[in-house]
């Protein structure tokens, strides 16, 4: 007898906010996963991010649903009332993000349908900061976790977090970052085209222009280099609500960086890059992280968050907002290049003991199995 496949039949709607990097990278990942399990899998979230991400190329369906980022003001009726629309037929809901959970916990508990089951997945922590806005954020918090059936932590801080809001089932679940294409293009091409054709370090950074990312403190340690005779060029990839302010900055100190905008040529500015930085003020399992490591690049990023234990020996860690310790190790490792290949190839080491996406949709599948049992009998 030939076995079914565990999902077969199950409907399933994957739920996201606002999103221009890891979270939809995810989300678009475990599609195809979801599918060959058997599920009938579709999307929800803001219009843009279809755009962005293209869901439906997997060959899953998406319902527009506007929910934006943060968690700033209570779930949106609106946003509650769209997607009690678009789950009214699903067997499970599983949303990533707080803003997301907030607006499912919402949309559930304001539907027919109170027992269908709800996934949460953390991928992110609460922003710093104190006074009446964190109280409101620590509650909206504490109800989304509460609300779930099951909370998935993308790192064990998230995990240990959850458990102390009262969340009923909390698991560690990795997130993978897909692999990266090879470079399109030599080295010599892209260094040349950022105006590097005298042998200057590239050190470059990938990931949106937001105050968690540690943009400040790395123009601060690139300002500790401005005067060298050949300092080495900063390269930041990504778009989002600091650019202008960091551009003034750029522009008004001369410092040695670029902003490249939003870029889809990672695997080539990592190849042709000396370097890689990663100045967040917290990260979970940075997508940026993992593919530095995988393609060899020596990586210098901050004791935060999940990234201990993602990067082990693989990269070298030095603390959040220390711009003085993030120029150092950036100018020791650039003067150093026996010290840099045997941190890049720690890190290739680091690479190979990660799950990779298969391993972590496999694990997904078997969560949802898990809460909505068995296939039914003459499930299509």
């Amino acid at each position: 007898m030939v076995e079914r496949p565990p999902l077969q039949g199950r409907r399933v709607t994957e739920v996201l906010a606002t999103s221009t990097g890891g979270v939809g990278t995810h989300v678009r990942a475990v599609l195809p996963a979801l599918q060959e399990a058997g599920a009938q899998a579709r999307v929800a979230g803001p219009a843009a991010t279809e755009v962005l991400f293209g869901f439906t190329a997997t060959g899953a369906g998406f319902d527009p649903v506007d929910i934006p980022a943060g968690l700033a003001r209570p779930a949106d009726a609106r946003a509650v009332r769209a997607l009690r629309r678009a789950t009214a037929g699903a067997d499970l809901v599983h949303a990533h993000g707080l803003r997301a959970g907030l607006v499912a916990a919402a949309a559930r508990r304001l539907g027919r349908d109170r027992t269908r089951p709800l996934v949460l997945t953390l991928h992110n922590a609460l922003p710093e900061g104190g006074g009446a806005r964190r109280r409101v954020l620590q509650l909206a918090e504490r109800a989304t976790i509460r609300g779930a059936d099951v909370v998935l932590a993308a790192s064990a801080d998230l995990a240990e977090n959850a458990w102390r809001q009262g969340a009923r089932d909390v698991r560690v679940a990795p997130v993978s970052a897909p692999p990266l294409p090879p470079p399109g293009r030599p080295a010599t091409e892209v260094r040349a085209e950022l105006g590097l054709t005298d042998g200057r370090p590239l050190v470059v950074a990938v990931g949106r222009l937001h105050p968690q990312k540690g943009y400040d403190v790395l123009l601060d340690a690139a300002a500790r280099w401005a005067g060298d005779p050949r300092p080495p060029l900063v390269a930041i990839a990504g778009d989002g609500p600091l650019h202008d302010e960091l551009a003034g900055r750029i522009a008004a100190e001369r410092l040695p960086v670029t902003l490249l905008g939003r870029r889809s040529e990672v695997a080539d500015l990592l190849a042709a890059a000396d370097l890689c930085v990663l100045p967040s003020r917290w990260e979970a399992r940075s997508l940026t992280a993992q593919e530095a490591l995988r393609s060899g690049t020596p990586l210098v990023a901050t004791r935060t968050g999940g990234l201990p234990e993602l990067l082990g020996d693989g990269a070298e860690l030095v603390p959040v907002g220390d711009a003085a310790a993030l120029a150092d190790a950036v100018a020791g490792l650039l003067a150093d290049r026996d010290r840099a290949r045997r941190l890049a190839e720690a890190g290739t080491r680091q690479a190979d003991t990660w799950p990779d996406e298969a391993a972590t949709a496999r694990r997904l599948v078997a969560v949802y199995r898990e809460l909505l049992g068995p296939p039914e009998a003459g499930a299509p």
